[in-house]
């Protein structure tokens, strides 16, 4: 688990974990310099082990570090604005025991302010690189009850094999945060690791808790995040498509913004619409200025490969948002 200044949201959150049943576990708290005294009430209230951090180094560092700290065979990440339902480890820890092939499982997650909506059961991915929750904002009718295979489970909950990122390494750490699950999933996917949603692991997750759904920093990081996995990981037969794909998302926000729908509308009126524009541009600098990493990244992509680039093209298009659900 990661924390940074949210002691109860995390407090509610370790209070979810002491209900787990059928689990042998171990918590792991890693602090990314929080002042609101949470990373000491995690140690003294919950018996937490606590890895403190002097300053936020990101959920992508912070988690490497409570990986590397781990002593069991499969490592459960769970957002600190997230609470679990009592049998949600074990869930997660028989879906992916069963099979020596599946690297990751993927929980049911519940808006927390309106359990009878769906927040994201696995992920989809645009062919632009920007990905979201299968199912976010649907009524949840019982559609997603069913164990299947999906692309790559939420990191806000989430179980993955140890031995899988022995293999293939942990989150990639110039990601910082949002859509580092999204990379590590397909870099796990590229490698042959297969990932099963399991309906009975079920969390309740407080939707953009940590940086708010209004926050430009947040939106920069998705979009900047977003470049970055489809330099990394995306076959080129796609990754030259990917100004096309983007253009296509872009107009169709557009005209849902009109009508006052989509995402935009927490960006409110022309003044909002300017902060977009420039959270985008800067945005796209950053990953210019970090393309160079990337492709050196990718081309280190190879020891691990199982997958051929036209397959991965077959496995995001098949597991693909439409356009109207990604505006």
């Amino acid at each position: 688990m990661v924390n940074w200044n949210r002691r109860e949201l995390l407090r509610a959150c370790l209070a979810s974990l002491r209900l787990q049943t059928a689990a042998e576990f171990e918590i792991i708290v890693v602090d990314n310099g929080s002042t609101d005294g949470s990373a000491e009430m995690a140690g003294s209230e919950f018996g937490a082990r606590v890895i403190r951090n002097e300053r936020n180094r990101g959920f992508c560092a912070a988690n490497n570090q409570g990986i590397a700290a781990a002593r069991g065979d499969f490592v459960a990440l769970l957002n600190n604005d997230a609470e679990a339902e009592p049998a949600w480890l074990a869930a997660l820890y028989s879906a992916c025991a069963r099979r020596p092939d599946v690297g990751m499982a993927a929980s049911k997650a519940l808006v927390w302010e309106d359990p009878r909506r769906i927040d994201k059961a696995g992920h989809l991915i645009f062919p632009d690189g920007q990905n979201r929750g299968r199912g976010s904002g649907e009524w949840d009718k019982g559609q997603y009850e069913r164990e299947e295979e999906v692309l790559w489970p939420d990191g806000c909950a989430a179980m993955y094999r140890k031995a899988m990122l022995d293999e293939i390494g942990g989150f990639d750490e110039d990601f910082f945060a949002y859509g580092d699950d999204a990379e590590l999933g397909l870099r796990a996917r590229i490698a042959g690791w297969k990932c099963v949603y399991t309906p009975g692991a079920v969390v309740r997750h407080h939707r953009g808790a940590t940086l708010g759904k209004d926050s430009v920093r947040r939106l920069e990081l998705i979009e900047r995040n977003r470049v970055l996995l489809a330099l990394k990981l995306f076959p080129w037969s796609l990754l030259w498509l990917n100004p096309l794909f983007f253009a296509a998302r872009v107009a169709a926000g557009a005209a849902l913004a009109g009508r006052g729908a989509g995402d935009t509308v927490h960006f409110r009126g022309m003044r909002g619409k300017w902060a977009i524009a420039c959270a985008l541009a800067r945005a796209d600098w950053q990953a210019l200025r970090l393309a160079p990493r990337m492709l050196r990244k990718r081309a280190r992509i190879r020891r691990i490969r199982r997958l051929s680039p036209a397959e991965v093209r077959r496995l995001i298009w098949n597991h693909r948002l439409s356009l109207r659900s990604v505006a």
